[in-house]
């Protein structure tokens, strides 16, 4: 989780501090990566997906993620928990809960879902507060800015 928040601090100023790794079972890190959403245009490109799919074009199984580990700072929201189900990942481990779109425990729980066929294994709340801050001072910034705006500004 440690990485993870290293990778978070790297995210574009306008994009939400996430940071997620993905590591094989000998916790070798396949791929990381962080928000880019605003950055790069893409409603898609969440720092969950884009480290999936690096890991995927990394381990060699095609998009089979097998015996692999995601761990990343905020609870996936349902894209993200989904596209974690489909790549066969073997474990889930986040950081802080999102309880207005988390969807591996906190709104949903997707990963758990026993009409799926893959169930990943889930560890939430490591290093929670940490996961947490920087999140939070994000919105606190994004907040504080868009209140300094000319009155009838349309935000």
């Amino acid at each position: 989780m440690r990485r993870a928040l290293t990778v978070a601090a790297t995210t574009p100023d306008d994009d939400v501090p996430v940071g997620a790794v993905v590591v094989d079972a000998n916790g070798t890190v396949l791929a990381e990566a962080t928000n880019r959403r605003e950055q790069d245009g893409d409603p898609t490109a969440h720092a969950e997906i884009l480290a999936l799919r690096a890991a995927a074009a990394r381990h060699g199984d095609g998009w089979r993620l097998g015996e692999c580990t995601l761990v990343v700072t905020l609870e996936p929201c349902t894209m993200c928990a989904g596209a974690a189900v489909m790549s066969r990942i073997s474990g889930i481990v986040f950081g802080a809960y999102e309880p207005r779109t988390g969807a591996v425990s906190s709104l949903w729980d997707v990963v758990r879902d026993r009409r799926l066929t893959h169930r990943p294994e889930v560890a939430g709340g490591v290093l929670e507060r940490e996961c947490s801050d920087s999140v939070t001072a994000f919105f606190h910034r994004a907040r504080d800015v868009s209140s300094r705006r000319e009155p009838g500004y349309l935000h």
